[in-house]
């Protein structure tokens, strides 16, 4: 199937995303609930350590309590390139309301876990979701780009700490984020948030970690 799903794309095809973000308090976030417990299926890491022979990376979107989870994931099959989606997911709802200094700690902690691994990246983005607890689409207004810049600071800065930049990219997550913002205003937050980077870190963050973790030539 893989093999197929290459040859079908003409070169496009860079990896797959199997979603695994899962919490039984947090039912009804997405349209595709995974099972739980899905990475340590013995059939799933089975398949993950398929992805390498055929140059492809895996995707994984998960939430926060899952972080440890994906630690041992990278540990058990070191040669899979892996990127973390949406910042780690740390979530603001349900049982999370309000604990969010909490929820901090427990994700900066296990970031910095999960950062030892080499075969790891990250992706910067994706707090605009109402599962992360900011409630920017609930606001009378959409927020500016400074605001979400002020709001997501903490989170992407430890990213940066903990992988580098050479290991971290911005990302989108449009059209989802349409919900709080337009795409304009992410950007210029990244750009905020970006601000006291050097120029070699700025290179990495917005273009040179995604085309090495992708082998795109731009």
């Amino acid at each position: 199937m893989l093999e197929g799903q290459i040859a079908a794309a003409g070169g496009r095809f860079r990896g797959i995303r199997h979603i695994a973000a899962h919490d039984p308090a947090i039912i009804g976030a997405s349209s595709y609930v995974p099972p739980p417990g899905l990475m340590d299926a013995p059939n799933f890491r089975r398949g993950l350590k398929r992805l390498p022979a055929h140059d492809l990376t895996f995707e994984a979107w998960i939430y926060h309590p899952q972080i440890k989870t994906l630690t041992a994931v990278a540990r058990d099959c070191p040669e899979v390139k892996i990127v973390l989606n949406h910042s780690g997911g740390p979530l603001g709802v349900g049982p999370y309301e309000g604990k969010r200094d909490g929820v901090f700690r427990t994700w900066c902690a296990d970031i910095r876990e999960l950062s030892s691994c080499p075969n790891v990246y990250v992706k910067l983005g994706g707090l605009a979701m109402f599962v992360n607890g900011f409630n920017f689409h609930a606001e009378p207004l959409p927020p500016s780009s400074g605001e979400m810049a002020q709001a997501w600071r903490p989170y992407v800065d430890a990213c940066i700490e903990s992988f580098g930049a050479n290991r971290c990219m911005f990302e989108s997550n449009f059209p989802v984020d349409k919900g709080a913002c337009s795409y304009p205003v992410l950007f210029n937050a990244f750009k905020r948030l970006a601000s006291g980077a050097s120029a070699s870190e700025k290179s990495d963050l917005f273009t040179g970690a995604a085309s090495r973790f992708y082998r795109l030539s731009i």
